[in-house]
């Protein structure tokens, strides 16, 4: 099992394998790409465009697609999916991005909002034409935006789903098996303030782990932590590593707090102990090899 981070600076940390960079952020925000690292790229979340250009938010019947509609309680506000010109602005993002001397990239937030989203005209119309049902023609426009990207892409490629095993198709236009095809692996962000309860990360890392036909990378929050939510953590950790999942991510801000992490994991007798005690043989080995480092 591989161990690596999600972080806001382009910054690699000794002791994990690789780095997701936020290259462009769900506020609108674009950094330059970062070199030997995967670069994240937020699609048709961003908040920048929607407040510049209002016009091209998704819309629905019950409101459009902004943190402002609490009837859906979007963290985000979003373009419309289906807007060609917005489209390959982010096309053409992806393949400057793959230009540069980049591990890897990573989509998230490709897909539709919610349920509802997108009834502007042109959705409508395209939905119309295509004679499918509503359901299949969503899959189909997120389906054919991945493919597309993954068309542009010469090194690895992979996409974060939203954390819904059992309705992301009815909700966003995820279709698991048909994404499948065009990625090196699945990105499942399970994040949290703290784990200090943590059975639905159990539970929701095996749901996934039956229904993905690639590899699977689990992320966890770990960008503010106290001591106890720091343990809390840790242990969360070694129980998604006991489901053979093919990466745990760390989402934190900063390189410091990657590390301090990676110290308080080696310094804790009591943890490492658990961890031989329990049979958690893939945390421990990330354990010892923090050792070495830290």
């Amino acid at each position: 099992m591989k161990i690596g981070t999600v972080i806001y600076e382009p910054a690699t940390v000794e002791g994990f394998d690789f780095s997701f960079y936020y290259v462009k952020r769900a506020d609108g925000a674009v950094g330059k790409p970062a070199r030997g690292m995967f670069n994240d790229i937020t699609c048709f979340a961003d908040a920048k465009t929607v407040r510049e250009r209002p016009e091209l938010v998704a819309v629905s019947k019950k409101g459009a697609a902004t943190r402002m509609n609490k009837f859906f309680n979007l963290p985000w506000d979003f373009v419309c999916p289906t807007n060609e010109e917005y489209r390959f602005s982010l096309l053409r993002f992806v393949e400057n991005t793959s230009k540069e001397d980049v591990k890897g990239i990573v989509l998230n937030l490709y897909h539709f909002p919610e349920e509802g989203f997108c009834t502007c005209e042109r959705c409508l119309k395209q939905q119309r034409e295509s004679r499918v049902d509503w359901i299949e023609w969503r899959a189909q426009v997120v389906t054919d935006f991945v493919g597309r990207a993954k068309g542009l892409v010469t090194q690895s490629f992979a996409i974060e789903i939203w954390p819904d095993p059992v309705l992301a198709k009815e909700r966003f236009g995820l279709d698991f098996d048909a994404l499948a095809k065009y990625v090196d692996f699945f990105h499942v962000p399970l994040s949290a303030q703290n784990y200090l309860t943590m059975y639905w990360v159990d539970t929701l890392t095996r749901d996934f782990k039956k229904l993905l036909k690639k590899p699977l990378y689990i992320e966890l929050s770990a960008e503010i932590l106290g001591e106890i939510e720091t343990k809390a953590l840790l242990r969360t950790m070694a129980y998604v590593s006991s489901h053979d999942v093919d990466a745990i991510l760390l989402l934190v801000h900063t390189a410091n707090q990657a590390k301090e992490i990676c110290r308080k994991a080696v310094q804790d007798i009591n943890f490492r102990n658990w961890l031989d005690k329990f049979g958690f043989r893939n945390m421990a080995k990330i354990v010892e090899r923090w050792e070495k480092i830290y």
